[in-house]
């Protein structure tokens, strides 16, 4: 059986690094790292949180580049919020909004709604143009969560979208076996998934590109511009923002990646796989 770099039409021994910018469209500030990001740095992809305030100027400024949905179900900022675009009761918290935190919007949930949502932040992003290249999941709501992840699955399958997927060893941790359950689908995703949430960005990904084996695997951050807006609404992790940005305009960080054999590219190869269409490199 070929191994997804050979399907993707490399070598078995190459390794392939997808490079996400999580959390396009949540603020200006998002929207302009990510695209420096993109088209000077070393991020090869994006996901774009269609029910926040600048998505669509996200979209507006990303066309071209290859984004994906990051399907939205919290909230997270204390005086920064948005709602569901299907305005379902399930959806949001008492003051009305996206709950702040995955616990709570997975308790509150209904699946139903979960998937009316994720459908309609989808199709909202293709009606603004944006050739949508795969999903994945704000906070893990939809991702880790086993009552919804066959909700995320489902609409994988439906829109013939590769999914982000957990690392093999975080997937056995879930007891869901998310991995197989993609697989028997027919859905596409990353051997490995390099997590790096409240880690230095640069550190880690220095040391996981060292030790990177064959195989396709998906790195992400959350680049930001610093600045007052960014300040105004991330009380929390703003520096981490601010360093990721950096990090993935770094010259030395691309330089690493050629240095260690690494073939940076996005989802869209994953996406044509799916979709039954030959690949090209």
């Amino acid at each position: 059986m070929q191994t997804l770099t050979q399907q993707l039409g490399y070598d078995p021994t190459a390794k392939l690094l997808i490079v996400n910018c999580d959390d396009l469209g949540s603020s200006h500030a998002a929207n302009t790292a990510i695209h420096r990001a993109m088209t000077s740095g070393i991020a090869t992809s994006a996901t774009l949180m269609v029910p926040c305030p600048w998505a669509q100027e996200a979209a507006r400024m990303t066309a071209g580049l290859d984004v994906g949905v990051h399907l939205t179900l919290t909230g997270e900022y204390p005086g920064y919020r948005w709602r569901s675009l299907t305005g379902a009761a399930s959806l949001h918290d008492a003051d009305g909004f996206l709950p702040t935190n995955s616990p709570a919007a997975i308790a509150r949930a209904k699946p139903a709604d979960v998937r009316a949502e994720c459908r309609a932040q989808i199709d909202q992003a293709l009606a603004w143009g944006v050739d949508v290249t795969h999903l994945d999941s704000h906070m893990g709501v939809v991702q880790l969560a086993a009552r919804l992840y066959d909700v995320y699955l489902e609409l994988a399958v439906e829109y013939r979208l590769p999914l982000r997927m957990v690392g093999p060893r975080n997937g056995r941790l879930l007891g869901f076996k998310p991995r197989a359950k993609a697989a028997a689908r027919g859905a596409v995703f990353t051997d490995d998934f390099f997590h790096s949430w409240g880690k230095d960005t640069r550190a880690f990904l220095t040391k996981r590109i060292a030790a990177m084996k064959p195989g396709v695997a998906e790195a992400y951050g959350h680049p930001v511009d610093d600045g007052s807006e960014l300040r105004g609404y991330d009380l929390e992790n703003a520096d981490m923002r601010v360093a990721d940005g950096r990090c993935f305009t770094d010259p030395a960080m691309k330089a690493m990646l050629v240095k260690a054999g690494i073939t940076p590219i996005s989802y869209r190869p994953l996406r044509d796989l799916q979709r039954g269409l030959k690949a090209e490199n």
